[in-house]
């Protein structure tokens, strides 16, 4: 199936902009989802959809190479559509639907940017979410924030409220790290402060909810301190925001690892990186207990790390499943007690 090019439609230049030597996935059926899994909450049973788009536009991040999943043209969007209705003709998952309670919606880029997913096909979507998964509770679409239309977001959120149950929208944002200087000059995520404040201003009157991706440890030269006091930092700024503007908030905590095809996967190579602890991981989430900001800690790397750049290491299972209860009760009791056992293990 050829794709149509558009000016638009390479992201091959902003790929080397930001240092890349990973390719694109040109062999993917572009009429099947990149990746759909389960994940297990608060918020219950929550089904992850990665559609197969083009590629994220921006393309720069330092460490961040989702996009070599992505194809580098123009997916058109009776392509997107099949991927819907692959998803829910495929009996291992609809037999989970009716306690489905949030869907998590991807393109390992922007789902609100037109030009990579196509608005017919996002349509189509929500009237399959309506149709299929009765108990749905929570709809997020990840996006850049520049994407966001709020007249969009109101009609997506009127189709929602068509529905068997009432399902809140949430909004997705890649923020990484939260130091300014970091983030922009060093990670390269063309993120400032008075844009997610503005969306988190622009979002409070509907009731919209906010997710906050955050990358543990997302630079060379962090140290395991440094990356935990920056996580702590966020987890406040958050917190202030939420309480502000009574919107609520997660942050989607993810454990930095070396992507191949990265500049931080070269960092690592060469000796330069090395991924977060687990352990610092819950010192990090432990910060949120009593605010108004919720935590859930990434565990997978999608098996896109150069080989040992992993932060899941051999013999830490037992640290895997505790945050992955954590995930599930937001008992912040079990990082207490990760925490405890690794300053014993060290004295």
């Amino acid at each position: 199936m050829g794709a149509k090019r558009t000016v638009h439609d390479s992201d091959s230049k902003a790929t080397l902009l930001g240092g890349k030597t990973h390719g694109f996935d040109h062999d993917h059926d572009p009429r099947v989802p990149a990746q759909v899994w389960f994940q297990e909450s608060t918020e219950g049973r929550v089904l992850f959809i990665v559609f197969y788009t083009q590629a994220c536009r921006w393309s720069r991040c330092l460490g961040c190479n989702l996009p070599s999943r992505m194809s580098e043209d123009h997916v058109p969007y009776a392509n997107l559509m099949a991927q819907v209705d692959h998803v829910f003709s495929n009996p291992a998952w609809m037999a989970h639907r009716e306690s489905i309670r949030k869907v998590i919606v991807s393109n390992n880029g922007s789902v609100l940017d037109e030009v990579t997913f196509s608005s017919t096909a996002l349509m189509y979507l929500l009237a399959k979410l309506n149709l299929h998964l009765p108990n749905l509770a929570v709809l997020c679409l990840e996006t850049r924030p520049e994407y966001v239309d709020i007249a969009e977001l109101e009609l997506i959120a009127r189709a929602l409220a068509e529905g068997d149950t009432p399902t809140q929208l949430e909004i997705a944002i890649g923020f990484e790290v939260f130091d300014d200087r970091i983030r922009n000059e060093v990670f390269h995520k063309g993120l400032d402060l008075a844009v997610v404040e503005g969306l988190v201003r622009r979002v409070a009157p509907y009731g919209f909810r906010l997710k906050c991706y955050f990358m543990q440890k997302a630079v060379p030269g962090m140290s395991d301190d440094t990356a935990v006091a920056d996580i702590h930092r966020a987890i406040d700024y958050l917190d202030e925001l939420a309480k502000r503007y009574g919107v609520a908030i997660n942050m989607h905590l993810n454990p930095t690892f070396a992507a191949a095809g990265t500049p931080l996967g070269e960092a690592y190579t060469r000796g330069a990186f090395q991924p977060p602890k687990l352990v610092d991981v819950a010192r990090a989430a432990r910060h949120a207990v009593g605010k108004a900001v919720t935590v859930y800690v990434g565990l997978s790397d999608e098996g896109l790390a150069v080989p040992g750049g992993s932060f899941l290491r051999p013999g830490e299972e037992a640290l895997v499943d505790a945050l992955e209860t954590f995930n599930r009760t937001l008992d912040y009791a079990l990082l207490d007690a990760l925490i405890t056992s690794d300053r014993g293990s060290a004295s």
